[in-house]
Order: structure tokens, then C-alpha cells, then sequence
């Protein structure tokens, strides 16, 4: 029997199976699979602790592993600044404090300065960033004197003249010793004085007036690690930031007449604070995120830190099916398409500045959208989770995201032991 193709159903057929055919070789595999051992362990504290909704974790054996590379690192080279922006808990830093045996900080933010001068009387805090004239003045408005000299142990961040005089009329109408560190633009390009030529006229102003004194530099160079290989990669971004750097320590030398060795020469963050070996111009490094490195510091300058922070939440619904409103009859097909959007999770809260971390596989709906309320992440069929579970994220930064749960739950021994307090902003 003479079989007679229709040419058109012909060349339609095989449009529909290559079709097919690519979208099945393009088809991710499933990447589904329940909680590895840690973070069973980790959901069975926190059940055994009474958790019932997001909480911010910290494993303190962790951020204490942490602190010791970071402590082997500077080895005696370098003086260490705990960023307390990154690590916004009195106990928190505490902790890094005692473990590094530092009692430096820098601060990046009015109330949580008044906080630190009050709780931390003994610390050395130098400014991170320039604040406005009032913020200064309300700091002082707001201090009480107490055990904390601001003369002697606050170091004000100047970024320019027009700021650095603002800085010596609150001093000197309040009759105010004021230590001032001047932010140099070492290559990220985010203000700070960026000519040598500045510095003359800017050391003069704080020479000439008795209430002043010039305390150092800071130099910030995260960009450094993010610089592409095809114009010179971190090598050459970071030898350019430490000629900078080098060209303002000499030029402020030759202005004063005198070295400025002994002054706070601050440099680096945790991007970067691997890449000093003892040779650079500073003679002090900050970090504070790599002690519980958020996922946007899965950075090769950082891979022998270990993540220690996270967001724990319950599974508020468990879904066999994902359906989007409107497109339920492709339910089925999306499933095909990609396995790991055959289930749907609703957590308790979301849309944090987090990436789901385990079970693996999870992932964000990129049609359904964000909720803080009750945000649906899918998960392919391999993954076993019901209500009242634990999903678990790892921020992606931790200024803010720490400071949005209320106590940090402190995990150690296979327990939650403490409960830590986060920064507050006060009045």
C-alpha cells in the first residue's frame, strides 16, 4: 500500500518534534533534594527552641572559624577594624572582638554611634562614611559624655573642604576637640578627595585651628575584585589603588613636615583584606560581612570563609502542583519544562534580600512574583517539605537583613543557646 505524505503536515510534525527536541535538551535537570544533615539539624534546634517564624541565625562555631582566618591573615601586619554596620549586634561584635583582640570599629550610621560610645565605652570607632554636619551634632546633642571620650577615641570621616568647614564651626561654637580622617578616592570613585593638590589646603585648615587634628586616611577599594581580566583584572586594580594610596600618605608627609606613619592608615573591607600582605600603605584593614559571609561575598578572595548567617522560616503551605493565576491549564507543561517548578512553598514572610539555600533546588517563581507576606518559591518533585518545615536562606548583604527579625538566634552545639539583640535606631 502507496502511503501519500502531505507535505505541509509533514514539515508541521517536524517543526512540533524538533521543537520538542530542543526543549527537552534544554530542559534543566532536577535539582531538587532535602535538607542535607546541617540544616536538618539546624530546623530540629530551632523546632527544639519553640521557632515559629523568620529568625536570622548565626552559627557562632562559624563566625568564630571566620575570625580566625581573618586573624591568620594580618598575622601582626596590620591593625583590624571590626565594620559594625555589617555585624549590627552588640554581642555580635563582641564576639569578633574578643576574638581578634581588637577594640576597633568603624560606624557608619548616628544612632547606632551613640549606641556604641554608650554600651562599648572602650572601643576606638572611626566614622565609615562622611555624615552630615547635624548628624555630628546630634551625636553630641545626644551623648552624654560618660566613659566614652569622643576627643580621643572618635575619628569623623571628611570628605571634602566645603565639609571639613562645616565640621570646624560646629567645634568650635560648641568648643569641641574634634579628630578628623580625610576619605581618599583610591579608584572607586565614590567621593572622597581625589587629588593630592587638595590636601594642602585641606591640612591647613585643621593645622591652623587648635580644636582640630588630623588622625589618617581611609581608602575603601572593593571594586578591585571586580575589575575584568581584559583591563588588567584585581592584580593591576589593586596595585593602582595602593600607588594612590601611597601618593597621598607621602604627599601629606612633605604638607606636614613630619610622618603620619603612626596615624589610622585604613584601608580594605572583606573583599579585599586577603590581597594586603604587609607591603601597602595601611597599617589597619576592616571587614565585618566575610565573618558570616552573605552570598554576594561567594568571592574567590574569600573562599576559605564559610557562610555562617541565615534566614530560617516555616512552610506555611506545601503544594504538589504549581499553578499561576491565569495559566493554570500550563501547569502541567511548565512542570515538564523545568522540574524544579513542579511544586509550590509558601513561607511565612519573603522578599527579603536573600537566595534560597536548602532543601537545594529552590527558587524563586519569576512569573508569580514577590510577597512579604506569603512568598512562593518552587521546588521539584525530590523535594519533600510540609508544613511547619524550615526553608532556609542565605542573605545576600547583612546590614539590613540582620536588623529585620528581632533577635539573632546564636547556634552552637547543635542548639540555639542565645538570643542576641540587634541594633535599634533610637530617637
Amino acid at each position: 500500500m502507496e502511503v501519500h505524505w502531505n507535505r505541509r503536515r509533514f514539515l508541521t510534525a517536524a517543526a512540533v518534534l524538533g521543537a520538542a527536541g530542543l526543549g527537552l535538551a534544554l530542559r534543566p535537570r532536577d535539582r531538587g533534594a532535602n535538607h542535607a544533615s546541617y540544616y536538618a539539624d539546624l530546623g530540629k534546634a530551632l523546632d527544639r527552641a519553640g521557632r515559629a517564624r523568620p529568625t536570622l541565625v548565626v552559627d557562632r562555631q562559624r563566625l568564630l572559624a571566620n575570625a580566625d582566618v581573618l586573624r591568620r591573615h594580618l598575622e601582626g601586619r596590620h591593625d583590624y577594624r571590626v565594620v559594625a554596620k555589617s555585624l549590627p549586634s552588640l554581642p555580635l561584635i563582641e564576639a569578633v572582638m574578643q576574638r581578634t583582640g581588637t577594640d576597633r570599629l568603624m560606624v557608619f550610621h548616628q544612632p547606632f554611634l551613640n549606641l556604641i560610645a554608650e554600651a562599648l565605652p572602650g572601643t576606638d570607632v572611626l566614622l565609615g562614611k562622611p555624615m552630615p554636619v547635624a548628624a555630628a551634632a546630634r551625636f553630641y546633642d545626644q551623648h552624654d559624655g560618660g566613659a566614652f571620650d569622643a576627643s580621643r577615641q572618635l575619628q569623623w570621616l571628611i570628605d571634602s573642604d566645603e565639609r571639613l568647614r562645616q565640621y570646624r564651626q560646629l567645634a568650635q561654637q560648641r568648643n569641641l576637640p574634634m579628630r578628623v580622617s580625610l576619605e581618599i578616592d583610591v579608584g572607586l570613585h565614590r567621593g572622597g578627595l581625589t587629588h593630592v593638590e587638595m590636601l594642602s589646603e585641606v591640612l591647613g585648615v585643621i593645622e591652623a585651628d587648635p580644636l582640630l587634628s588630623f588622625s589618617g586616611f581611609m581608602g575603601y577599594e572593593p571594586h578591585v575584585v571586580k575589575i575584568p581580566g581584559i583591563i588588567g583584572g584585581p592584580p593591576r586594580a589593586f596595585e593602582k589603588a595602593q600607588t594612590r594610596y601611597q601618593d597621598f600618605v607621602d604627599a601629606a608627609e612633605e604638607i606636614l613636615g613630619r610622618s603620619v606613619r603612626d596615624l589610622v592608615l585604613n584601608a580594605a573591607g572583606s573583599p579585599t583584606y586577603q590581597l594586603y600582605d604587609g607591603d601597602e600603605p595601611a597599617n589597619e584593614l576592616s571587614a565585618g560581612s566575610g565573618l558570616v559571609k552573605p552570598a554576594d561575598f561567594d568571592l574567590a578572595t574569600l573562599a576559605d570563609h564559610e557562610p555562617a548567617a541565615f534566614i530560617a522560616t516555616p512552610v506555611i503551605k506545601a503544594l504538589s502542583t504549581t499553578k499561576v493565576p491565569g495559566l493554570e491549564p500550563l501547569a502541567g507543561v511548565m512542570a515538564w519544562l523545568n522540574p524544579n517548578r513542579a511544586k509550590a512553598f509558601f513561607i511565612y514572610g519573603g522578599y527579603w534580600k536573600a537566595v534560597p539555600e536548602s532543601p537545594a533546588g529552590l527558587s524563586i517563581n519569576p512569573i508569580y512574583g514577590h510577597s512579604t507576606n506569603q512568598e512562593m518559591l518552587n521546588g521539584s518533585a525530590s523535594i519533600d517539605l510540609r508544613p511547619d518545615d524550615w526553608v532556609f536562606l542565605r542573605p545576600t548583604q547583612s546590614e539590613q537583613v540582620f536588623l529585620q527579625f528581632g533577635d539573632i538566634a546564636v547556634y552552637d552545639g547543635g542548639e540555639i543557646v542565645e538570643h542576641w539583640p540587634v541594633f535599634a535606631e533610637g530617637a
